[in-house]
């Protein structure tokens, strides 16, 4: 498969090394339209009143795309043309998309095996789609064409022919018989990956149970094991006693809490060590990606995989993201250094002996933040119910863009689960812009992590119609009964300021063709708006980064708000938040630019046969961090983002320095203006994809939010390093 038909649209995608930048993590609907009290499908959708609805869907979408490729094949105007193609991507995504949703987050098991069986059965209708030579000499026309089309339309052209090559059309038929199988084995062992991580989380046994702090009691499951009474009866079984400890599973969020609140340090190193190296199954299918992904680049044309995937970024190829990285390691090392130290200095004080260790990172850098602080977690939350956050996301549109979040009814059968709310996104003068799902509570079985998923494409469908977007947020928070017994933490806030971000990105997104709706932007552009809205969310433990919406004073007042008192949250406290998260910096810059470097360097040139990873990663370890490496741990076999963003995890950090460049120049002085707003609007988010990226940033920045190198783009540094008290040798 490859995009010439299918864009990306979900903000954190599961790249397809041939369907490149199609976004998988979405879903449709058409419930905008539906009136009150109609009976609908799921997401909208008529067809799926039922489980047994996917196949109808599926057949429905398959007859009506190859409509479509008929008329094509007549070889029509350039614009219809275009247009046609623009409407197969719609069409087919429809199915493609809304599966992919419903097997990641349905409660309902019949419904999601029947979404994967009509993911399974589009995924193969991908391929006659994407090796149809009537389709690719139909936009190649098209280009030829250019005075025919209007400059997006000209754009969209270009870009589908691209594609098409970078799918392997022009390769002979038995070299693109190994591409097809290769996206398909690749696909397989992504998802053998992602499911590994699920499955087998790992786990540590800890006794006697008093070595767990009653705070994480939570998280926790009690186990036994038999100890025999010391008696003159020793051998009676009468006589055998259970001692009580803990299990605790060593999944992501389980893990940083034991890191970083349990004062036992051999408990945090046998976590530590069980889940940076659980599930093991994960380096045998890393070590097959690998391989897989180079193969494919090399019958494609290209050196490795990376060059193959930043060839369409703006860093255009991987020695330009490396240059980028190293300048970037070299400016954060002796900073990086220097918050080791204190922390190392820290530990010392506190214990009479020991070095620094990986494992005691969260909870000595938490201790001391504590202690200059003085900060309270739980006092943070209190000005944090989940419903003021909602008033935030309000309170930002309409200050912003002049619009308002309206809660909508759905339709009967339209949500997936009670605890989904649906709004409308309205302006006074344009009426309304879109549509934004919530389902923001944790429940079993739904997607684990939280994202934005574009739902459905902004498109021009005739002079008078616009298909508008829809979108959802899907958070993991506490559920609860009583939504204002539900408070967010720090982290928890702004992971939903950053989703919001790439929701407004999509909401507002005004383009002529889905193909370039909201996200659907360059791969190291598309994070920048969720970067500005909130700068933070790199990591599950990236609590240090530089933000701006999401913590400054002048938007939190708004909306944060004691949840018994009413109490608007003081400035003070907030300025202690502040200084704790600014205290150790350039420890988690450096982490990000080294995750980015692991990223950069398995799916770039490869000896054969390829590089064991764990080494690999012992390496770069040490030379890209002020932290050693910790034999027998494989902390890579749970790094998602190698499938998600396989050679683009750079593209965070580019969006970091352009967030903090575009924050400085258009969005400090007065951040929650209608002058702001509308900058941010018409120079950048209403674009999407249809304007070239560099053109886009400096539109709304200014040329210096960017420079060439070596063909490529690569973001200004100086406003980040200057937040971050950075020193360049600039």
């Amino acid at each position: 498969m490859m995009s010439i038909l299918f864009r990306r649209s979900a903000v954190k995608p599961r790249r397809n090394p041939i369907l490149h930048k199609i976004g998988l993590l979405l879903l449709h609907t058409s419930a905008a339209a539906s009136p009150v009290g109609t009976t609908t499908g799921l997401y909208g959708i008529r067809h799926l009143k039922t489980p047994k609805g996917f196949q109808r869907f599926t057949d429905d979408a398959i007859e009506r795309s190859g409509e479509l490729v008929t008329y094509i094949s007549s070889m029509p105007s350039s614009p219809e043309i275009i247009r046609a193609m623009d409407e197969i991507s719609d069409t087919v995504c429809t199915v493609m998309d809304s599966a992919e949703f419903c097997r990641n987050t349905h409660p309902d098991r019949e419904f999601v095996e029947e979404a994967n069986k009509a993911w399974m059965r589009i995924h193969e209708y991908l391929h006659c789609l994407n090796t149809n030579h009537t389709l690719y000499d139909a936009v190649k026309k098209a280009e030829r064409e250019r005075h025919l089309l209007t400059e997006e339309a000209h754009r969209a052209a270009c870009h589908l022919r691209i594609d098409f090559e970078r799918g392997g059309i022009h390769l002979c038929a038995e070299k693109l018989d190994r591409v097809n199988q290769l996206s398909i084995e690749i696909s397989q062992l992504c998802r053998e990956f992602s499911e590994n991580i699920v499955i087998d989380p790992g786990f540590v046994d800890i006794f006697p149970s008093s070595r767990i702090p009653r705070n994480l009691h939570h998280l926790v499951k009690p186990i036994y094991r038999p100890t025999s009474a010391i008696s003159k009866d020793f051998w009676s079984p009468a006589n055998t006693m259970n001692d009580v400890g803990f299990r605790i599973t060593t999944n992501p969020p389980n893990l940083s809490s034991i890191l970083q609140l349990t004062p036992d340090d051999e408990v945090r190193k046998m976590a530590y060590v069980r889940g940076n190296s659980s599930p093991q199954a994960n380096l045998g299918i890393l070590n097959k990606l690998i391989v897989k992904r180079h193969d494919l680049a090399q019958i494609l044309g290209y050196r490795n995989y990376a060059e193959f995937v930043l060839k369409s970024n703006m860093a255009s190829s991987p020695s330009v993201a490396m240059q980028f990285l190293q300048e970037m390691s070299e400016v954060v090392r002796p900073s990086a250094d220097e918050e080791f130290k204190r922390i190392r200095d820290f530990k010392r004080e506190k214990c009479v002996s020991g070095d620094l260790e990986p494992w005691d990172e969260a909870y000595y850098t938490a201790l001391m933040k504590s202690s200059a602080y003085n900060l309270d977690s739980k006092v943070v939350a209190s000005y944090f119910p989940l419903p003021q956050c909602i008033e935030g996301l309000k309170v930002l549109v309409q200050s912003l863009f002049g619009a308002t979040f309206c809660s909508v009814p759905m339709a009967p059968g339209e949500s997936w689960h009670p605890d989904v709310i649906k709004m409308s996104l309205h302006h006074p003068e344009e009426g309304d812009l879109g549509y934004l799902y919530l389902d923001l509570h944790s429940r079993k079985g739904k997607f684990p992590g939280c994202a934005h998923f574009a739902i459905k494409g902004g498109r021009r469908i005739s002079e008078t119609d616009y298909q508008l977007p829809v979108a959802a947020l899907i958070c993991n928070f506490p559920g609860s009964h009583d939504p204002l017994n539900v408070r967010l933490n720090q982290w928890e806030l702004e992971t939903l300021f950053h989703e919001f971000g790439h929701a407004l990105h999509s909401l507002l997104s005004r383009t002529d063709y889905q193909h370039f709706s909201g996200t659907r932007v360059a791969f190291d552009l598309a994070e920048t708006p969720s970067n500005l809205f909130d700068a933070s969310q790199l990591d599950i433990d990236s609590c240090d980064m530089p933000r701006y919406y999401a913590w400054d004073y002048r938007v939190l007042r708004t909306f944060a708000r004691h949840y018994s008192t009413g109490e608007v949250i003081p400035q003070k406290l907030v300025e202690s938040m502040e200084g704790a998260r600014k205290m150790f910096t350039a420890t988690e810059l450096q982490r990000q630019i080294f995750y980015a470097m692991i990223d950069q360097t398995v799916f770039g040139d490869q000896p054969i046969p390829p590089r064991d990873t764990s080494s690999m990663v012992a390496d770069l370890t040490t030379q890209y961090t002020s932290w050693r490496h910790v034999e027998g741990t494989h902390w890579q076999v749970r790094f998602n983002h190698l499938l998600n963003y396989g050679a683009g995890y750079y593209s965070y950090l580019y969006a970091k320095c352009f967030a903090a460049s575009i924050w400085q120049k258009v969005c400090k002085e007065d951040p929650l203006s209608l002058s702001t707003g509308m900058a941010l609007r018409t120079k950048f988010l209403q674009h999407g994809g249809a304007r070239e990226p560099a053109d886009l940033l400096k539109g709304l920045a200014g040329d210096g939010i960017l420079r060439y190198c070596n063909g490529g783009i690569v973001p200004d540094t100086t406003s980040l390093c200057a937040e971050m008290n950075l020193i360049t040798s600039k």
